[in-house]
């Protein structure tokens, strides 16, 4: 008679701080280590982030392993990129002692996620992490641009962070990486995290935050060339568009042109623009500074 494997056993207070005394591990801030303790805090990250049995799932700061073993009891496998050598050496015991049925479907990678070009084994389908709150916007930016297999995921960042992707054209936190996300994604809030889920305890809030792959803005120009535009445009809150633009386009009469090509409004500020307009400014100064 043949015998599944049981699924994992998840950390709790006690094993969080046991993990960490074993290590001399001392959380710094500097390294955004704030471990979650609560495994029905990790339950509910694996629940939203929608992942199934068919996922391969790439963590980013692992740390000690709590959401790790959460993915694993639902995942096909999961790629951990840990950035600090302690950790990342510990984690592959953590797992065996853990979710001794699933070590083969495990796999930590030591590496610096904001600079990794490539990840082993095949393509991962999401991406779920408590992601550390001092490098959260680029660290997935730039894991959506490295890995198109990417489908979904959910990320822990911090709240005004997650309300900043989340945002549409017009509010309050519209900017710059809501643009961002929304060139790779549909991007949703899915909720909030107390602080007391965490040891130590964060001095901010944190949200949950939903992506679903989209294709980007059909366009002639680059990512590049747009989030370039993206970037003057909020460079300079409240600014109109056109002064805004003036010194990437190299003249305000050549941001005139480059607008007047896209049928933007030049006195429309930035916070009022989508992605799509951007990708048609970003066409215009192309066109404008390479007339045919």
């Amino acid at each position: 008679m043949t015998t599944t494997p049981a699924g994992p056993r998840l950390l709790g207070p006690a094993e969080v701080r046991s993990l960490a005394a074993d290590l001399d591990l001392r959380p710094t801030k500097q390294k955004g280590q704030n471990f979650v303790i609560d495994a029905n805090t990790v339950r509910r990250i694996v629940r939203e982030s929608g992942i199934t049995a068919d996922d391969v799932v790439v963590e980013v700061g692992p740390g000690l392993g709590s959401l790790t073993l959460a993915l694993l009891e639902v995942a096909r496998r999961v790629i951990a990129v840990e950035i600090d050598p302690l950790l990342a050496e510990r984690l592959p015991a953590t797992i065996a002692a853990y979710a001794p049925g699933q070590v083969d479907r495990f796999e930590v990678v030591l590496a610096d996620a904001m600079r990794v070009d490539s990840l082993p084994g095949p393509p991962p389908t999401a991406l779920v992490a408590n992601l550390p709150y001092n490098v959260s916007v680029p660290v997935l930016l730039h894991l959506l641009t490295l890995l198109p297999s990417l489908e979904r995921g959910l990320v822990m960042v911090q709240a005004e962070v997650a309300d900043r992707l989340a945002a549409g054209p017009g509010s309050k936190t519209y900017g710059v990486p809501s643009v961002k996300a929304a060139w790779f994604a549909d991007v949703r809030r899915a909720g909030a995290i107390g602080r007391n889920v965490f040891w130590p305890a964060p001095n901010v809030d944190s949200g949950l935050v939903a992506w679903t792959r989209c294709d980007p803005p059909r366009t002639t120009a680059s990512r590049e060339q747009v989030f370039a535009v993206v970037d003057a445009a909020f460079a300079h809150r409240r600014k109109q568009i056109r002064p805004a633009l003036r010194e990437l386009a190299g003249s305000a009469e050549a941001a005139t042109a480059a607008l007047e090509a896209a049928g933007v409004d030049p006195t429309v500020r930035g916070e009022m623009l989508e992605v799509g307009d951007f990708a048609r400014i970003a066409e215009g100064l192309a066109a404008t500074a390479h007339p045919a």
